[in-house]
């Protein structure tokens, strides 16, 4: 039956606007995208009555689905009973719809690809398809002639986030004194977020430490972080790139509740050895000295 979900999803690719256009023929396109939007709206519609019927008219007579696992269903008949099979073990559920791309090879002939989810009434987790279509014009009408399931792998913000892919890996400080600093950088799942874990040690015995989250801010358009430390105190920061070095502008919470404000500089010396340093250091109203530069090297 997650199977269904997904079908019934991907349904909706084809009918949402969105997409990239075509540079070759723009006029053309954006007339196509304006009657694809249309049938988006007419979709949404049918699919939160749960009318399979009407679901199925987005095909075409011939339309072909095979789904991840390279099951088939051809032609409307099909494809109108994977709805009801859908709609009456699901009522209620919701649509939601990622447009990748579109590209219109001709002036009535479109492939796409996409994400699909879709969300049970009850609200657990979604079932997600990732889908190439072929969507063609019949008699004034676009319609889906092809389709083709894959295994979706969630969006990912790496490409945001791979300037810092040099720090992925272990570092210690490079330091004689009792008290060293060790960080490892990781990326978590889906390379969303980039883990940090870091602690001074005394000995090579943990004294304080905490995790770091960083990841992609889409609606600020830069890169963030969130820290909590051993001590109880969290902090968030606002990353800025200037070549090879970072500023990272924080703003924390101590346990006691006092704010503390600093900027912390990272700069990428080579491959395996970086510096860190936190200036413009404030504590509520009075101001701290900065810290010395510590110096960290790659290990194993």
């Amino acid at each position: 039956m997650r199977k269904l979900l997904c079908m019934s999803a991907l349904l909706g690719l084809v009918l949402l606007a969105g997409s990239r256009l075509s540079a070759d023929d723009p006029k053309g396109n954006a007339e196509a995208e304006a009657a694809i939007q249309k049938q988006a709206e007419e979709f949404v519609a049918a699919f939160n009555k749960g009318d399979a019927k009407a679901l199925a008219e987005f095909w075409t007579e011939e339309g072909d689905y095979i789904d991840a696992v390279g099951r088939q269903r051809k032609g409307r008949k099909a494809i109108t009973e994977a709805y009801e099979k859908l709609f009456a073990a699901k009522k209620g559920a919701k649509l939601n719809i990622t447009v990748l791309a579109r590209r219109f090879v001709k002036p009535d002939f479109a492939i796409e690809d996409g994400l699909t989810e879709v969300f049970p009434a009850d609200g657990g987790p979604p079932s997600t398809a990732r889908d190439t279509l072929v969507h063609v014009k019949q008699d004034g009408r676009w319609l889906v002639d092809t389709v083709r399931e894959a295994v979706a792998a969630p969006p990912s913000n790496h490409e945001h986030l791979e300037v810092l892919e040099w720090l992925v890996g272990n570092w210690a400080e490079e330091s004689e004194h009792p008290e060293a600093g060790k960080v490892s950088y990781a990326w978590a799942h889906n390379q969303n977020f980039l883990l940090v874990s870091y602690a001074t040690t005394r000995k090579d015995i943990p004294v304080s430490g905490g995790v770091q989250w960083i990841g992609w801010d889409p609606a600020g358009k830069r890169i963030r972080s969130w820290s909590f430390d051993t001590s109880g105190a969290f902090s968030e920061g606002v990353w800025a790139r200037d070549g090879q070095k970072w500023a990272v502008r924080s703003v924390a919470t101590l346990r006691d509740g006092q704010k503390v404000s600093a900027t912390n500089i990272i700069t990428k010396v080579d491959r395996d050895h970086f510096t860190w340093q936190s200036v413009k250091r404030s504590r509520g109203e009075k101001e701290l000295p900065d810290t010395p530069i510590l110096k960290l090297k790659r290990v194993k």
